[in-house]
């Protein structure tokens, strides 16, 4: 899959993944990318497995991260985001070493994201951005290596 095709895979996800829970009510509304019915894609169910996967965090472990996130000046939402989710894995490594440094990525990034949508609706717009951007960046790579958005969500 080209990076291309990654990039704007996970900034439909990401967009999804920040809806208002219900808001999108006709799952058929979302385009697939690609022509074709045979195209897997479905950033509105990719968006719900994530969710899924960061539905567990812990609100004293991020809360002291959230208000890094919460000084940072927008231009540096993306440095601030990603300091944040390399916080959370350094403190998952002890836990679970079996898990790839890449998942823990995903979760963590997952994790804030959850957080930041409940409970800091004003810097949901910037947090988004920074999210797709990290996920883009940190793991572009690693998603298309496993054959996509619709492998890693299955996985």
């Amino acid at each position: 899959m080209a990076p291309r095709d990654i990039d704007y895979q996970t900034r439909c996800i990401v967009s999804c993944f920040f809806e208002e829970d219900g808001s999108i009510h006709d799952r058929g509304l979302i385009e697939p990318d690609g022509v074709g019915d045979d195209d897997p894609f479905d950033p509105v169910l990719i968006a719900d497995k994530l969710r899924e996967l960061g539905d567990d965090y812990d609100e004293k472990v991020i809360q002291p991260l959230i208000n890094k996130v919460q000084k940072a000046a927008k231009d540096q939402m993306a440095t601030a985001f990603g300091d944040c989710v390399d916080s959370l894995c350094k403190s998952w490594m002890a836990d679970g070493p079996e898990v790839t440094q890449e998942k823990q990525l995903l979760k963590a990034s997952v994790m804030l994201g959850l957080y930041v949508k409940k409970k800091c609706p004003d810097l949901r717009g910037a947090v988004q951005d920074a999210m797709a951007n990290f996920l883009t960046t940190r793991l572009g790579s690693w998603v298309s290596q496993q054959g996509g958005w619709d492998e890693v969500a299955s996985q």
